[in-house]
């Protein structure tokens, strides 16, 4: 039995159904149940990482984890796993981790890398996947695409290598099925460097009209994401857009080495979500 945390998220859905498709058995945790919507060969089960007393039955059994970072929860899923004798994490963690810095540079960094810190000390086999840029990140355009034809953001030049969810689950389920993943730590991109700009104009030839992207002051933006994201996470990001004008995005080739296919493109992304869009 394989357990699934974050099953209904963009990333643990796919993980779910790539474990389901390899013919494994899957436990999938999930806050709501009655909501989820996973495929009907999963075992679903009402849990939640920040409630320890629902760990312990929902690792019952388990050989492997997948691993949804949660700050502040590492603690007590790692006390409930090595009670159950887990013998395998792979945790979806993030390529802001920086192994060099003896401090890490932003937020974002720091709470995966305390994650991967205390599962590192457990003395549990663990896979750290760290995936850049999510192509998913463009759903917070959604509103403004249904709206209209302009994308207003405060740097359309910031670039980065989106990758698919599907990818990064793709990985996932690799180390989780097969050997040779142990100590390892994935980095993951998408196949190229696009600036936000370039990915407006993608999704509009996706849905089939044009979009354009329109910068707008960035203390508009932050006070706009404010209302969703805490206060650290939007500094971190915004930061990091403003530090990616005009410089190429890093891009890996850690998806096909993995999983033996070339990472998905963002066009083949915005096509699989177009329907999303309009």
């Amino acid at each position: 039995m394989i357990l699934v945390t974050g099953a209904t998220g963009n990333v643990g859905r796919h993980v779910v159904g790539g474990l389901l498709g390899a013919g494994r058995p899957v436990r999938a945790l999930t806050r709501d149940p009655g909501r989820a919507g996973l495929p009907a060969g999963a075992e679903v089960l009402r849990g939640d990482l920040s409630e320890p007393e629902t760990l312990p039955p929902a690792l019952e059994g388990a050989e492997a984890v997948f691993l949804f970072a949660v700050p502040g929860t590492a603690s007590a899923f790692l006390d409930a796993a090595l009670k159950a004798d887990v013998g395998r994490i792979v945790l979806l963690s993030s390529l802001a981790v920086d192994d060099a810095a003896e401090v890490q540079p932003n937020a974002i960094g720091a709470y995966h890398a305390d994650i991967e810190d205390a599962i590192e000390a457990s003395g549990l086999e663990w896979t750290f996947v760290r995936p850049g840029a999510f192509a998913t990140n463009s759903f917070q355009w959604r509103p403004q695409i249904e709206a209209g034809d302009v994308v207003r953001l405060p740097y359309p030049e910031a670039v980065s290598a989106p990758i698919h969810e599907a990818d990064i689950a793709a990985v996932a389920v690799q180390a989780l099925t097969s050997e040779g993943h142990a100590g390892a730590r994935h980095l993951l991109t998408g196949p190229e460097s696009l600036t936000n700009g370039d990915q407006v104009r993608v999704l509009g030839e996706a849905i089939g009209r044009p979009l354009r992207a329109e910068e707008i002051p960035v203390d508009v933006a932050r006070q706009a994401m404010l209302r969703h994201v805490p206060e650290q996470i939007v500094d971190t990001m915004l930061h990091l857009q403003a530090a990616s004008v005009g410089r190429p995005a890093l891009v890996t080739d850690t998806v096909e080495k993995v999983t033996g296919r070339p990472a998905r493109t963002y066009a083949q992304w915005a096509a699989d979500h177009a329907s999303d869009f309009r």
